[in-house]
Parts: structure tokens; C-alpha cells; sequence
């Protein structure tokens, strides 16, 4: 990660939105958020609130419609595709709520 001034996750002037057939749909508008290195941070509202969108935004699983997003000074929605899926695999690590799992397959396979 480049040099991050002692900041883990900068968000500035996040918009994100999603196209649900002929309807715009605003989930983020105008979010900006810092969170320190060290810092321990819970995101709570209910359901349908962007939570798991920021966090989609964070992790480099989605790109914000405008805005930017920093994490340990990296420039995560300027970077490419294939820059993105490597940032990833050296910087990331998901446990999703949702992770279906197949009743088929073992760990061992």
C-alpha cells in the first residue's frame, strides 16, 4: 500500500447507484468518511442503508458512480480492472454474510 498520512479508508463525495430497470436507484450520495490506521469501526442502520455497499466500495468489489476511495493510500477507483483484482489478492479478505457454501463439496475437496 502507498503512503497513507495515518489514514486507512478515505471516502470523498461518494455517489452510488444502480440501474433497477427504467428506475435510477441512489444508495450513497455526497458520503465522505475517514477512518484512522488502528481504528476499530462498526457500521449499523437498517436494512437497504448502503452498508454493505460502502463496504463493497472499500473491499474493491464495486466502483463508485462518482467520487473517490482511498485505502492506505491507494487510489482504489482510479485503478484498472486487472490492477483492482491484484490489489485484492495482496490487500483483502472477505467473510460475506451470504457465501454460499455448495452441500456437495467438502473442505477437503
Amino acid at each position: 500500500m502507498s503512503e497513507s498520512n495515518g489514514v486507512l479508508v478515505r471516502v470523498e463525495n461518494v455517489e452510488k447507484n444502480f440501474q433497477r430497470g427504467s428506475e435510477k436507484v441512489h444508495v450513497l450520495s455526497g458520503l465522505n468518511l475517514e477512518v484512522p490506521d488502528g481504528t476499530f469501526l462498526a457500521l449499523m442502520g437498517p436494512s437497504g442503508s448502503g452498508k454493505s455497499t460502502l463496504l463493497n466500495l472499500i473491499g474493491g468489489l464495486d466502483r463508485p458512480t462518482t467520487g473517490s476511495v482511498e485505502v492506505g493510500g491507494d487510489r482504489i477507483d482510479k485503478l484498472s480492472g486487472r490492477q483492482l483484482a491484484a490489489w485484492r489478492a495482496r490487500h483483502i479478505g472477505f467473510i460475506f454474510q451470504f457465501y454460499n457454501l455448495l452441500p456437495v463439496l467438502t473442505a477437503e475437496r
